[in-house]
């Protein structure tokens, strides 16, 4: 071990790595605390720390090296991306959709549903007149299945997403059918 330490490039990698590894934790983390997982953010901060200990002692021991530095400050980075990648391919919680299309479409938000999607729709009238106005709850991984599905059905549909914090009761958490999601390709409609 002693003589990967004294290994100049050896040691900037190992800094970049460890660093990573830090970030990405400390990503999940964050992440992980504002979706509401308690307990997997308080696991990922001890594994955090762990990894930010013993590479801030490489960094603090081997200063001499501005490479070393350089190392920590794009592993830092790198690290961030990758706990977002890890988190977009996780793709926790549910979002809401707002779709508003041209016209009276009752049959649109039927389509959504037979794919498996809870739809609540209404009637709205804007500049132009009556529109149909559809409120779209989907798990997150398939957000853009959804999408390329409503472009599909209505190209000019006007869409609007957001992450509800809190979601209870009802049909929309039982309604949302994920095996349905997943069997559709939206080209296929």
């Amino acid at each position: 071990m002693q003589e990967i330490m004294n290994h100049p490039i050896a040691m900037i990698f190992i800094i970049f790595v460890v660093n990573i590894v830090y970030v990405t934790f400390l990503t999940m983390r964050t992440i992980m605390t504002l979706k509401g997982y308690r307990y997997v953010a308080a696991g990922f901060s001890v594994l955090e720390i762990l990894v930010y200990v013993i590479g801030l002692g490489l960094v603090l021991d081997n200063l001499d090296n501005f490479f070393n530095v350089i190392a920590y400050a794009l592993g830092f980075g790198v690290g961030i991306i990758v706990g977002l990648k890890i988190e977009e391919m996780l793709a926790l919680g549910y979002l809401v959709v707002n779709v508003t299309i041209s016209g009276k479409e009752p049959d649109m938000p039927n389509q959504l549903r037979n794919l498996g999607y809870g739809v609540t729709h209404y009637f709205a009238y804007g500049r132009d007149g009556q529109r149909t106005v559809m409120q779209i709850l989907t798990p997150r991984k398939y957000e853009r299945k959804l999408m390329a599905t409503i472009k599909e059905l209505d190209d000019k549909a006007f869409i609007i997403t957001y992450e509800p914090t809190n979601i209870n009761g009802g049909f929309w958490v039982k309604g949302v059918r994920r095996k349905r999601l997943a069997q559709y390709e939206p080209e296929e409609l």
